[in-house]
């Protein structure tokens, strides 16, 4: 392409402080330095994740350019990249796979040393690519796709199928993954159980669709938010209810509700409390629960050990437990079979420049994901 190996200069949603609005700006984009990649973004989706780094709920450094669920165009690459070529369209991964450390090699991990979890918003070489006002301007999670073109490693990028609709699969880069993982690999759901899923966004529908995918035959949806409710049966809820319609603990009324069989939870809301009712929730002695939300930033959460020593087992899950390189392209490959549908997820498309539009409607529960077309 006639741009590679010169900085491009284009729109940018920049966030230049915490509870601020994002502002549209002009932003140069730096080439990829070696074993980098530069991708044209066509379509990104608003998580509530991104919203965490407005209200400061996850650290980050500013001004910095968020959004980590998207799909797009790889424009050039730097030396030595080997993975992925100018035209490929990709997807970019806000949790790398550098295949080397730890993690990548155990086949039971996948929380690679390279993922850019405490805010540090730059990338392998300590410096950011994109420059705006003559500033820098810092990364988020390795991605930063709220931007018409971002600089991410080869280590978080997945080559998919050039045929994938970017406006679908982009979900596929958080959202969908991240639920949907946490009932197939997670849990391990099992045929005939019975799953409770504690928050109804587009995190906890898709942890819905794996549960049904797995078999389980009971799924119960809670969510203080009852306009949810249609939509989480739609995918595969049995049944919704709202915690706040009853007086007792919720753990109590779904032990009532269930005999006693809660097999699987899972805590896709991101709050302590909630945390620790999913724990509660799930049978004493064979139950796991599965932490998905993401917990703010340094906060320390008390629980009864009790709750644990009696059999429980209590599960972390960052992005649903994929292998990103290695399994998202086989996840939009499952999609373009047809195997899950992901407009049931995606309430809203709107243009780029209606970003804080979106963020609008994510906070006042309007909207499950709101896409993004560049």
């Amino acid at each position: 392409m006639i741009s590679a190996g010169k900085v491009i200069k284009c729109k940018a949603a920049v966030l230049w402080g915490l509870k601020q609005p994002f502002s549209i700006e002009e932003v140069e984009v730096a080439p990829p330095k070696a074993y980098e990649v530069r991708i044209k973004i066509l379509a990104t989706g608003i998580c509530r994740t991104d919203d965490h780094v407005v209200s400061g709920a996850m650290t980050t450094k500013f001004p910095v350019i968020v959004g980590h669920e998207a799909s797009g165009i790889v424009e050039s690459i730097g030396e030595g990249v080997t993975t992925v070529k100018p035209g490929d369209k990709v997807i970019p991964l806000f949790l790398p796979q550098c295949g080397k450390c730890s993690s990548c090699i155990n086949p039971n991990g996948n929380f690679c040393v390279k993922a850019d979890v405490t805010g540090k918003g730059v990338l392998s070489d300590g410096t950011t690519r994109f420059t705006c006002k003559g500033q820098p301007v810092y990364h988020f999670m390795n991605t930063s796709t709220f931007t018409e073109y971002t600089v991410v490693e080869e280590t978080s990028v997945a080559k998919i199928d050039a045929a994938a609709p970017p406006e679908k699969v982009c979900l596929i880069g958080c959202g969908f993954s991240t639920g949907y993982g946490a009932a197939m690999n997670t849990a391990k759901v099992t045929p005939g159980s019975t799953c409770v899923v504690f928050g109804l966004g587009g995190v906890g529908l898709s942890v819905i669709m794996g549960c049904k995918s797995a078999g389980a035959s009971r799924i119960i949806g809670i969510d203080l938010n009852k306009e949810k409710f249609d939509k989480a049966k739609s995918v595969g809820a049995t049944e919704c209810i709202n915690s706040k319609d009853y007086t007792k603990p919720i753990n109590d009324v779904l032990s009532e509700m269930t005999d006693n069989s809660v097999g699987y939870t899972f805590e896709a809301v991101g709050h302590l409390e909630t945390m620790v009712d999913a724990l509660a929730s799930c049978h004493m002695s064979y139950g796991t629960s599965v932490v998905v939300g993401v917990p703010p930033s340094s906060k320390m959460l008390t629980y009864d050990p009790m709750l644990l020593f009696t059999g429980r087992t209590w599960k972390g899950c960052v992005f649903g437990g994929w292998k990103s390189r290695d399994d998202i392209p086989k996840l939009v490959s499952d999609f373009m079979a047809k195997k899950f549908d992901l407009d049931q997820l995606i309430t809203h498309v709107l243009p780029f420049d209606k970003i804080n539009e979106g963020f609008d409607l994510l906070r006042k529960g309007e909207s499950i994901r709101s896409v993004l077309l560049m």
